[in-house]
């Protein structure tokens, strides 16, 4: 590890990549695919409550998942650009974000705006494959996308918006499938954020001492020690709204079942948790991919 720094020297970007790409690929996160694990796995969520209630063929749910990962992908890859054009003064004052490519100067902001501009073109592209009710709902996002790296100037809370932004997939993945959006499918986005807001504060306790030096706002700050109360209650919501998403769409008991075993792994998140051990939390936080991952195959089971 270079430092405190997020970025690990000698891997695949750095053994792999011309050098020329790897500011590109490390401003992408490409290096670090936690982050668009949390993106799609919403997606899978929407897509597999839609192939519940429209039943298309196989075929076409097959396209519909490879769209949604290049997808998620691209817009995570877009939406950590946008981030780190707006944070760059504040990522150079921070340890563990000093040596992100616009922070430290490998890529200028006129050239991040290219690539954000590329990878924008992109995700329209795959956008354009799926019916229109998703055009109107895919644009929308972008709203989100660009208004999360504000959040953090102006509430407690910017891990709300991200939750919003984030769990967008469950809806559009719905609404590919269906060309409609149903109650399951608000549900789920609204199960979704909560658990955002659980696994993005356990993140945000990365960072709270040097974020309370330079100003920026996050829930780690704001519930200090009420951390684990706090995470106790995002979790069960987003349990619940789960079970109430299940039973709307008349799933099985499979998916049940494999909601007992998220409220299980939610709880050992719980009480493991150590918030004053970055390196812990940063573990804890890459474990909600295994999170995501239960709840899309219950669905799926059901």
């Amino acid at each position: 590890m270079n430092g405190a720094s997020d970025i690990r020297d000698g891997d695949w970007v750095d053994r792999l990549l011309p050098g020329g790409w790897r500011p590109y690929a490390r401003l992408a996160r490409l290096d670090r695919p936690i982050g668009t694990w949390l993106l799609f796995l919403p997606c899978l969520w929407g897509l597999g409550l839609g192939w519940q209630a429209a039943r298309p063929p196989v075929e076409e749910m097959l396209r519909l998942v490879v769209l949604f990962g290049i997808g998620a992908i691209v817009m995570r890859g877009a939406g950590c650009t946008v981030n780190d054009l707006m944070d760059r003064d504040l990522d150079r004052r921070v340890a563990r974000t000093a040596t992100r490519p616009i922070a430290s100067g490998e890529v200028t902001p006129r050239r991040a705006l290219v690539f954000l501009a590329a990878q924008l073109a992109v995700g329209l592209a795959i956008l354009l494959q799926l019916n229109q009710f998703s055009w109107a709902l895919g644009t929308a996002v972008l709203v989100l996308v660009f208004s999360y790296p504000l959040a953090k100037r102006v509430t407690d809370w910017p891990q709300a918006v991200l939750g919003l932004t984030f769990n967008w997939g469950a809806l559009l993945g719905f609404a590919a499938v269906t060309g409609t959006l149903a109650p399951a499918a608000a549900i789920a986005y609204a199960a979704g954020f909560f658990w955002t807001l659980g696994y993005d504060t356990v993140y945000a306790h990365q960072d709270r001492e040097d974020d309370a030096i330079v100003g920026v706002r996050s829930s780690a700050l704001a519930l200090g020690p009420r951390t684990r109360p706090a995470l106790v209650a995002f979790y069960a919501v987003t349990v619940a709204l789960l079970a109430a998403a299940t039973w709307t769409a008349g799933l099985g008991p499979w998916t049940y079942a494999g909601l007992a075993a998220l409220a299980v792994h939610l709880g050992w998140q719980v009480a493991t948790v150590d918030i004053d051990d970055p390196k812990h939390c940063l573990a804890v936080f890459r474990s909600n991919r295994d999170a995501g991952l239960i709840v899309a195959l219950a669905i799926v089971l059901g």
